[in-house]
């Protein structure tokens, strides 16, 4: 497994992120920002973001639009939508996500119209369903990823900026260690996430799946940590309805709670 990405795979990182960075919430007032909201559906929708299986890309490059949306919190449905695209090449035939509508604790919409056992996965065989889950797992790591990556960088810009006993907070060792622990953890996530992200067409299919629950596994814990850091290198704001700290971890948490993983499902153990 070579883990450098191609010149095509960077390319589509950045065009992912500077998408993200365009039309994605810059505040938690921008997220009711109707707009907005309608240029950002319009750009995601013109890209084929949504139907990157179909065109032939690789779970890795699934991967990458999925970290990049969720560092960028885009709140309109994407893991939902690529994964019915996944489904419909597998069907032969035309599958799509509802979009539901409902009360969730994730304000960015990110799993909208994800449907976690589709019925028609019975009209497919085993090594087929479980390519399908190894990527729904492997895109809810992503997602995991990109959040706290988001969230770590919105901790350290405010460390660069807030000034506490006279220094900037980030320049005292207690908020620079902290800051560097959860930076380690995404480097290790991002490394599972890659490696879960080239399973899915690399692999057998038990071992697709078995890579990518343990990347599920490691990148929730490791998300939920650099997302209460975030929150406590921020202070007092972090724990307001203002900052954006609470977006990012309200997302770990749905995405953690999308095709949970329990320590006990895993054959080779994780400690």
């Amino acid at each position: 497994m070579d883990v450098r990405l191609t010149a095509e795979q960077q390319q589509l990182r950045q065009a992912a992120a500077a998408l993200a960075d365009d039309l994605g919430p810059g505040s938690v007032a921008d997220l009711d920002d109707a707009d907005r909201l309608a240029r950002l559906e319009k750009a995601v929708d013109a890209t084929g973001f949504r139907t990157l299986r179909s065109d032939g890309a690789s779970g890795v490059e699934v991967a990458i639009v999925a970290e990049e949306f969720a560092r960028g919190l885009v709140d309109v449905p994407f893991i939902g939508p690529v994964l019915a695209d996944d489904l419909s090449r597998r069907l032969g035939r035309d599958w799509s996500a509802a979009d539901p509508q409902h009360d969730s604790v994730d304000l960015t919409k990110a799993l909208a119209g994800t449907v976690e056992s589709p019925a028609e996965l019975g009209d497919l065989d085993a090594d087929e369903v479980a390519r399908w889950r190894a990527l729904a797992l492997t895109v809810t790591c992503a997602d995991l990823v990109g959040a706290a990556r988001g969230t770590h960088t919105l901790a350290v810009e405010y460390a660069k900026v807030r000034e506490q006993y006279g220094a900037t907070i980030g320049s005292y060792q207690a908020v620079g260690h902290m800051l560097a622990d959860a930076l380690a953890l995404i480097e290790g996530s991002i490394s599972v996430l890659r490696h879960a992200a080239w399973a899915v067409d690399e692999l057998p299919a038990a071992e697709a799946v078995e890579a990518a629950k343990v990347a599920k596994i490691y990148c929730a814990r490791a998300a939920l940590t650099v997302c209460e850091t975030s929150i406590q290198v921020h202070g007092g704001i972090g724990n307001t309805w203002e900052c954006l700290a609470h977006v990012y971890l309200r997302r770990v948490l749905v995405a953690t709670e999308t095709w949970p993983v329990k320590l006990e499902e895993l054959t080779i153990g994780l400690s």
